[in-house]
């Protein structure tokens, strides 16, 4: 069973950064950033592969950079030049790489808030 836990959201003005950390308690191949705002749907923020490969929302390509440290069982988002349509509940899950993409997230956990103010 993997446990998922995250750290690191908070409250910053527009244009600021926080960085995001997810302590993954098992060994999986891919972990996922995800981000959902009232009233709207979950969607994919960012992923890595253990070996490296990621993936990027065009909505937060350049701004947001996902990083892992394997030796901490950790997995990084860092958030740049933050929008107001950045703020919603993070979600950081673990799945499983299809032999394309990180597919399958099954193991989620609690949820940060991230509030972005203009």
């Amino acid at each position: 069973q993997v446990q998922v836990e995250e750290s690191g959201g908070g409250s910053v003005q527009a244009g600021g950064s926080l960085r995001l950390s997810c302590l993954i308690s098992g060994y999986t191949y891919c972990m996922g950033w995800f981000r959902q705002a009232p009233g709207k749907e979950r969607e994919g923020v960012s992923s890595i592969h253990v070996n490296g490969p990621t993936y990027y929302a065009d909505s937060v390509k350049g701004r947001f950079t996902i990083s892992r440290d394997s030796a901490k069982n950790t997995v990084y988002l860092q958030m740049n030049n933050l929008k107001a349509e950045d703020s919603a509940m993070y979600y950081c899950a673990a799945g499983r790489w299809s032999g394309r993409s990180c597919v399958d997230f099954r193991y989620w956990g609690q949820g940060t808030q991230v509030t972005v103010s203009s």
